[in-house]
């Protein structure tokens, strides 16, 4: 039985590479955009109170008042504040990040459970860790699909809230409590894309191998996971091409084991 569903299991892959694999990602990891679209007030209040509960989590404060306020949002203000993919970027990075703090040490939730649990009160709704990054910053991928497949029938609102493009530098973005995550920083509306060209090239650096000698290239197991998202294996050699800044194309690649460890409260600079 299982040699059967993982043959079809290849079978969907191979077909979602086919299908996917040839679309190129719009969004260029690397490439920072000079400016971003004005936001109103409301989408400004929005992504002050994401990042303040980011903020309290990490001087380990109080978030009632900011989780009541984040959960009092209407849903119209909710899709009207974040009608940009930089908007929606910036909430929904921060807002994982502070969930998953709060999930793992108010709730004591472990994984699986502390990735599926909805739990998260936002504009009146409940999301899940999976929600927000499979659902919202993944433009709802099937999670073990390695980002070649969509979901099969997303909700409603996960498609309304949804970036409009997959960015592959979130990837670079979301902590998971493990030792092997990228650390924790606070994402400003302002500076996304700088921040995430940082923290790209901070974590590729940080978590990759060159063998000179053998042609190989050894980087963190995220980009295995979701090898779509980054355009599959080319897609990381001109990853890694842009990170250090030299050709790859005649590398192979091979990928860390990760480390599930905990590591809560990595933030940056700590």
């Amino acid at each position: 039985m299982f040699k059967i569903y993982l043959v079809l299991f290849s079978m969907v892959v191979f077909i979602g590479v086919w299908c996917y694999g040839a679309r190129p990602i719009k969004k260029s990891a690397l490439v920072t955009e000079n400016a971003v679209a004005m936001i109103n007030p409301m989408a400004d209040s929005m992504l002050k109170l994401s990042g303040e509960l980011l903020y309290k989590v990490k001087i380990n404060k109080n978030t009632d008042a900011v989780e009541k306020a984040l959960s009092s949002l209407t849903y119209a203000q909710l899709l009207q504040g974040l009608s940009n993919d930089a908007a929606k970027k910036t909430f929904w990075v921060n807002q994982y990040n502070a969930w998953f703090q709060i999930l793992a040490t108010r709730f004591k939730l472990s994984r699986p459970a502390i990735f599926t649990s909805a739990k998260i009160p936002i504009a009146g709704k409940l999301f899940s860790l999976d929600d927000i990054e499979h659902g919202i910053l993944r433009k709802y991928r099937w999670k073990w699909s390695m980002g070649y497949l969509p979901q099969f029938m997303p909700l409603k609102t996960i498609k309304e809230l949804a970036v409009d493009t997959i960015d592959y530098r979130i990837h670079f973005a979301l902590n998971c409590g493990a030792k092997s995550c990228p650390p924790i920083a606070f994402y400003r509306y302002d500076k996304i894309d700088l921040q995430l060209d940082m923290a790209t090239v901070s974590f590729m650096k940080g978590e990759s191998e060159i063998d000179e000698e053998k042609k190989v290239i050894t980087t963190s197991k995220i980009l295995s996971w979701f090898k779509g998202d980054f355009g599959g294996s080319n897609g990381i050699r001109a990853l890694m091409k842009k990170v250090f800044k030299r050709d790859f194309t005649e590398y192979s690649i091979q990928f860390n084991e990760y480390n599930w460890d905990a590591d809560l409260a990595n933030f940056v600079g700590q």
